[in-house]
């Protein structure tokens, strides 16, 4: 009912916190894979006329080659990018036998105003608005791809209007890599404050579960959907910090959001 008489659906409903997928895989396969065989199935029987769904760089695991394009090598490290592999192999199914005119769309690490306690750019700011000391952090050594969330929303806009991407998979990334470390050294920078890093054994991830690297190769969405990310992370993270500091009610930075 909710697609009924609609041209073009966004799909981004999904679990999407990676730890507490190990708590509950069940969940993550119910909602990710068979929520998004709901979402198609209603799309194919509306006859909707674009479905663009939402993919994940974690569906790649650990880079087995930088700068990771399209066709790299699918690899489900954590039940949550099992489960996000399942759903991108259900919408390319319905492409490919039912013509169901569908674009995937997968960005890399999403961050801004508004996100989840549990995405790490947020969960950094909290500790330093809260004027902590220490600032505790799982893994600081992994490498991700950080895109501002306007460049996402531009991307998702251009991949609705080209016909040419249709059946397509298409990455949305910035092209950079910085580690966990070193983005929380640039916020303690724009913070003002000094604090010192502790990892924190709770925040890790699984031994052969960590996603050590992702960088993205973005050409496709540039030659193909004209997508650049405007937006660097540098100005990302300062529009990221003035809004969490006016809404730091929004945030608990003494409890791990799981």
């Amino acid at each position: 009912s909710a697609m009924r008489d609609i041209e073009i659906v966004f799909h981004l409903a999904a679990l999407i916190a990676i730890p507490y997928s190990y708590q509950v895989p069940m969940e993550y396969a119910r909602t990710n894979i068979e929520g998004t065989l709901n979402v198609l199935l209603a799309a194919r029987q509306l006859g909707i006329e674009r479905l663009i769904h939402t993919s994940t760089s974690e569906v790649f695991g650990t880079a087995r080659y930088v700068p990771i394009d399209e066709n790299h090598p699918l690899q489900g490290q954590s039940p949550y990018a099992a489960s996000k592999i399942g759903a991108d192999k259900m919408v390319e199914a319905f492409f490919l036998s039912f013509g169901l005119p569908v674009v995937t769309v997968r960005p890399f690490n999403t961050f801004g105003p508004r996100q989840s306690a549990r995405a790490i750019v947020p969960a950094i700011m909290a500790q330093f608005l809260a004027g902590q000391t220490e600032i505790r952090l799982g893994n600081i050594h992994p490498l991700r791809d950080l895109n501002y969330v306007s460049n996402v929303a531009d991307g998702f806009i251009l991949a609705a209007a080209c016909p040419q991407a249709v059946g397509e998979v298409i990455n949305l990334g910035s092209g950079k890599e910085i580690s966990i470390g070193s983005l929380a050294g640039i916020i303690g920078e724009i913070s003002g404050d000094k604090a010192a890093i502790k990892q924190e054994g709770q925040r890790m991830r699984p031994r052969g579960s960590e996603v050590e690297r992702l960088l993205a190769d973005n050409r496709k969405a540039g030659r193909l959907l004209g997508w650049k990310p405007d937006v660097p992370l540098d100005k990302g993270l300062k529009l990221t910090w003035e809004w969490m500091k006016e809404n730091q009610s929004h945030y608990r930075p003494r409890v791990y959001a799981v």
